[in-house]
């Protein structure tokens, strides 16, 4: 049966307390992988050993997406970014997490492809490689970059799309990703929104207006078999989620993913 995950919230990984009751709720409620930023290397670890002791795969760590743009421009900054990228495979190889999630651009006002991005891009996708890494690059609100990346970079690469639904409906203009880069897809964040431009709700499935049923019907027309990764934040609907504690919200967040993957699959526990 396919896989289910969903986020392991920053706030949640932060305190001592709930993460490791967070972590047992979600294995309690079916699901088996997940994802987190990228933390100090102590703390990465201490997740790991926590997931592993409950049997939840860490799948991918998201890269830092701060100051993402510097990479397409000269200057210190823009080599302090690909530091801490290929910091951040090297954190994933440590952990035991495959695949490292990488924005390309930030913002409606990104900077255009440049030769210095190309470069440091190429260097990061280089060194993943080396640490047995994959890089999903997101989508965000630009598609000239995500273009380029899998022009240069062949199927047959450690390079990879990460569809965010969410993202496509409050960033694209109508735009979508996987007549696109279906072929290319090593992994997935699932969200809901109103698909309201700006407006990122990062709500579960079935909670606002998302077409799911496209969802279903793109995800097998590319055959793609991994994960059905949510990526949640209840704390951006408190009109919503607002009276659920976190455990709570965990058991909501199992209900719907299970709902969307017999909607995939037509599989039910």
């Amino acid at each position: 049966m396919r896989k289910i995950g969903m986020n392991l919230a920053a706030m949640i990984v932060n305190s001592e307390n709930e993460m490791p009751a967070v972590i047992e709720k979600m294995a309690e409620c079916g699901f088996n992988a997940t994802f987190t930023g990228m933390f100090e290397m102590e703390k990465q670890m201490e997740i790991a050993n926590l997931l592993s002791k409950h049997g939840i795969e860490y799948e991918t760590l998201h890269a830092p997406s701060a100051g993402i743009n510097n990479m397409w421009l000269s200057g210190e900054e823009g080599d302090q970014k690909l530091s801490q990228l290929c910091q951040c495979a090297d954190h994933a190889h440590a952990a035991g997490a495959g695949i490292i999630i990488v924005h390309l651009s930030s913002g409606e006002a990104a900077p255009p492809v440049t030769d210095i991005g190309r470069e440091r891009f190429t260097r990061l996708v280089e060194h993943a490689a080396a640490q047995n890494v994959r890089i999903a690059f997101e989508n965000q609100r630009k598609v000239s970059n995500i273009a380029w990346a899998f022009e240069t970079f062949p199927k047959e690469s450690n390079v990879g799309f990460c569809w965010d639904c969410g993202h496509e409906t409050a960033f694209a203009h109508g735009r979508q990703y996987m007549p696109l880069f279906g072929d290319r897809l090593i992994c997935t964040h699932i969200h809901d929104n109103f698909g309201v431009f700006q407006q990122d709700k990062h709500r579960l499935p079935f909670d606002a207006t998302f077409d799911f049923h496209r969802f279903a019907r793109q995800i097998n027309e590319y055959d793609y078999k991994g994960s059905l990764m949510l990526e949640v934040d209840y704390k951006k609907s408190p009109e919503l989620y607002g009276d659920l504690s976190y455990l709570a919200f965990v058991e909501r967040a199992a209900g719907a993913v299970k709902r969307l993957r017999y909607l995939v699959d037509g599989e039910m526990e």
